[in-house]
């Protein structure tokens, strides 16, 4: 069985732009996991760099 129940019946350029559609979808899924997992990191560099641009402002 299909995981799209017509997916037979479905033109060419049809199924191209599901397929396009869902490997889009999981792209930006991954990258959405990648920013979540190193956003904590940005932070901590973007403090750091306020930081010691503070302690070194003449």
């Amino acid at each position: 069985m299909a995981l799209i129940p017509r997916w037979q019946f479905m033109t060419d350029s049809s199924k191209a732009m599901v397929k396009r559609s869902a490997i889009t979808l999981v792209v930006v899924l991954i990258g959405l996991t990648l920013l979540r997992a190193i956003f904590p990191w940005i932070l901590l560099g973007l403090a750091l760099y306020g930081a010691w641009c503070l302690m070194n402002r003449k």
